[in-house]
């Protein structure tokens, strides 16, 4: 095999552990990228707008992040139009494929002689070709059927010098958005970096592929593709070859005999399996990324996972139930326990009460099967940031998955949601006995502390009597939300003061001028009126463009 210099050369990449050296990443490759990207938009007229054919073809033009952004709107059919998201879905698995001399030359330069030794024959028709890679069915020299994805020559620094350009646009948006409302940009992009740090490393798709299959091997309709992970590395994937039918293509299932419903109630009940017992979940579950053989659902790209800590995955157990109880209370408590941020003196907590309570009672009127949970969560999210708690970055993950994941199989439930769907696999999961016995010792140790409040409250309301009789009580009191009026009031009695100062000075100057025949004279004025004149004036000025200034 070759050294990895050549590799990453042929890739497009240098040697230098530093990113920005490995990619390329400054100004010069940075304007040279928008560049290409203005041509693009300007070739397909995008100020007269697109068309959905021209919606995508744009997207493909503009590369693999740009299809990544296209892929997740293929689902979200409340943010675009059907048609536009029909579209879009093609670019779940079709792709321009590279020519086959161009993959051998990319095999040729991961595993050098050792290719022909490896590989008995290789398919030059590509399985799939998408924005990223590109799949090839293979024989390996031992007889197995392997698929071989390979990386798209300069995808990976294309990709980063794209996600470069957006960490920069973040970070002069940050300068004009002060609102506690809005996402913090740089965080989602940096979000984006660590994603695709991990999905162009095929070594650690191989990983990810190993623990999946260990985790789901009991489960009788979910797997993945075994991996072969001796011929794997940072640009090729060699796999399992997996023959079955995608599972956006429901005509082809029916004709199978596949129930679409039991296929979508087991993937998210999988899904939530996956989340709140494994802490190990798919976060990109998009329709290219699944297909169905044999009665399995079978997760064929495992290049984005998400994970979840046992205190993350009991945090978001308790979230999704206070949801599905409709408890703001048990909400509020879940969000500040989940939280690696927060400021306690700054967070209004009756105020996030009463706004998680009116969030819950707006979505309480719905029906369970038309709850959006993607915007359920984008609401909760977003009064998090007012409040200004900070959740960690691993309920992002879980949220996106979530969201891709009802939009994947929303077609096979339409009357249901996977908010239900988790709260049953939390009743199930859960042991009854141990429930109750839980909910007995947490009412004990409530009541135990409100017994020890209880005699607290008594003994000071004592002292507090004694000290009333013997006139020694005093009270400090301070009026909550009283700043702004105060501070309100203040102008004002700041404008009233300058306002009598300046009727004095030109009294006190009117009065004195007269009176002063001698020294010196300004403008035919005395000099101590003169100066008092123009004190007012000054003042006067300021008040005016003050009252016009603030309104």
């Amino acid at each position: 095999m070759p050294n990895g210099t050549l590799v990453k050369h042929f890739f497009g990449q240098g040697d230098e552990l530093d990113p920005e050296d490995r990619f390329n990443l400054n100004r010069k490759t940075r304007s040279k990228r928008l560049r290409e990207i203005y041509s693009i938009l300007m070739k397909h007229k995008f100020l007269r707008g697109f068309s959905p054919e021209e919606f995508r073809e744009v997207l493909e033009e503009l590369g693999p992040s740009f299809v990544k952004i296209g892929q997740t709107l293929s689902t979200r059919s409340e943010i675009l139009p059907q048609a536009y998201c029909d579209e879009l879905a093609k670019l779940q698995s079709e792709c321009d494929p590279l020519p086959f001399d161009e993959v051998q030359d990319a095999l040729r330069a991961i595993f050098g002689n050792d290719l022909e030794k490896t590989f008995a024959h290789i398919d030059p028709n590509p399985l799939g070709s998408a924005s990223l890679a590109q799949v090839h069915k293979a024989r390996l020299a031992t007889g197995e059927i392997a698929a071989i994805k390979v990386q798209r020559p300069g995808v990976k620094a294309t990709m980063a010098q794209d996600i470069d350009i957006m960490r920069v646009m973040a970070k002069r948006a940050q300068r004009f958005s002060k609102s506690t409302q809005m996402v913090d940009l740089s965080e989602v992009v940096e979000e984006m970096w660590s994603t695709f740090l991990e999905e162009t490393d095929f070594a650690c798709e191989a990983d990810n592929l190993v623990v999946f299959k260990q985790l789901n091997k009991d489960v009788a309709f979910i797997d993945c593709p075994q991996v072969f992970p001796d011929l794997c590395s940072e640009y090729c994937l060699v796999m399992e070859y997996i023959e079955g039918t995608p599972i956006y293509d429901h005509d082809r299932l029916r004709e199978l005999g596949y129930n679409l419903t039991e296929i979508g109630e087991k993937m998210l009940d999988n899904y939530a399996t996956q989340i709140l017992d494994h802490g190990f979940f798919h976060a990109d579950p998009h329709p290219g990324n699944i297909m169905v053989r044999d009665g399995k659902v079978i997760y064929i790209d495992l290049g984005i996972m998400g994970r979840l800590t046992p205190a993350e995955r009991a945090g978001f157990g308790t979230i999704i139930a206070a949801v599905g109880q409709k408890d703001p209370g048990k909400l509020k408590d879940a969000l500040l326990s989940f939280a690696i941020q927060r400021d306690n003196d700054a967070i209004d907590h009756p105020r996030l009460l009463a706004e998680l309570d009116l969030l819950l009672t707006s979505y309480g009127s719905c029906d369970v099967k038309d709850i959006d949970i993607g915007k359920l969560l984008a609401d909760v999210l977003a009064l998090t940031r007012v409040s200004k708690v900070v959740l960690p970055t691993s309920i992002t993950n879980v949220s996106r998955g979530i969201v891709t994941m009802e939009g994947t199989v929303a077609d096979f439930i339409a009357n249901d949601s996977i908010v239900n769907i988790i709260n049953n696999h939390l009743m199930r999961s859960s042991n009854p006995i141990e429930t109750a016995r839980d909910e007995l010792i947490d009412a004990a140790i409530e009541l135990n502390k409100a017994a020890d409040g209880l005699a607290q409250a008594a003994s000071y309301s004592g002292e507090t009597l004694r000290m009333l009789t013997r006139g020694q009580l005093k009270f400090n009191m301070e009026m909550l939300g009283s700043e702004a009026p105060m501070a309100a009031l203040a102008k004002i009695m700041n404008r009233l003061s300058i306002g009598i100062i300046v009727a004095g000075l030109f009294i006190g100057s009117s009065m004195l001028a007269p009176y002063s025949n001698e020294g010196p004279l300004i403008f035919g004025v005395p000099f101590i009126s003169f100066f008092g004149f123009v004190g007012a004036f000054i003042l006067s000025a300021w008040i005016i463009l003050d009252i016009w200034r603030k309104k």
